[in-house]
């Protein structure tokens, strides 16, 4: 994987989605001997891969020096202080890159000195099978290399989108960050629905998860958007158009997820602040 690295890569924090992030990097070929992870309730999974890939992982690796990027993957309400202690081995080309919810570029920057670049960003959950998508933005200080070693390093498991504008976050982190849930939920009633309409329960599972998942692939790789095959699938008084029927009517259900993605951007500021 050729991302410019021009110093070890410090991960601090390998839960679900650090851990996601290492696993992609190393399938997609970045050398473990430049990987350091400080982790001081490393999960045991990441303690076996770390072991097999030779990877130095503990409370304080033994960094030989200042990482060219220091990826945070801790929870959002311990970010500033973890920032904090690693704060002094920060060098001049270091690169913060943050996926923690929530915190934004000033909030990320208080601990750090005034000249370090630092990257938000928020990925989601798809990460896990290398199908994520994840929105980044960066702050003033930031170099185009830099950008590029958080790109390189975030397209391992997905895709990665730049915006300039910060505020943008919060609506992404309600349609993006959040919207795996969504689509799990949407499973969940599909299944239900299909029980209730007479199918035996592992039936209902399998057609719901596979209908979803498939669906999905179909989207991501048809040059039309989801209006259109929507429109393809839909026969005129067909049994797909009498459930779109009670699915549209009175635009239900685009009022429902329009209110879930507002309250999910709401809470969003309200942590940011």
């Amino acid at each position: 994987m050729t991302i410019g690295l021009t110093g070890p890569l410090l991960l601090v924090g390998a839960g679900k989605m650090g851990g996601a992030l290492l696993e992609g990097w190393l399938k997609k070929g970045l050398d473990p001997t430049t990987v350091f992870i400080q982790d001081p309730e490393l999960p045991d999974d990441m303690r076996r891969l770390a072991a097999a890939h030779g990877i130095a992982a503990g409370d304080a690796p033994p960094l030989t020096k200042a990482p060219a990027v220091i990826v945070l993957s801790v929870k959002p309400d311990l970010a500033v202080a973890v920032l904090r202690t690693i704060a002094p081995s920060i060098g001049a080309e270091t690169v913060v890159l943050s996926i923690a919810a929530g915190r934004t570029l000033e909030t990320l920057s208080g601990p750090l000195p005034e000249t370090c670049a630092v990257v938000r960003a928020m990925p989601n959950t798809p990460a896990a099978v290398g199908e994520g998508i994840t929105v980044c933005v960066a702050n003033a200080q930031s170099s185009a290399a830099q950008r590029a070693i958080c790109e390189g390093l975030l397209s391992a498991v997905g895709e990665v989108v730049w915006v300039e504008d910060e505020t943008l976050m919060d609506p992404v982190t309600a349609v993006s960050g959040s919207g795996p849930a969504y689509v799990f939920h949407l499973a969940e009633c599909l299944e239900q629905a299909g029980i209730e309409a007479g199918l035996p329960l592992d039936l209902a599972a399998r057609l719901a998860r596979a209908t979803i998942a498939g669906a999905g692939a179909l989207l991501k790789q048809s040059e039309h958007d989801a209006a259109t095959l929507r429109t393809n699938v839909t026969s005129p008084r067909g049994t797909t158009a009498a459930a779109l029927d009670v699915l549209m009517e009175d635009e239900a259900l685009k009022t429902l997820l329009a209110r879930a993605v507002a309250e999910a951007a709401k809470r969003s500021r309200e942590l940011s602040s």
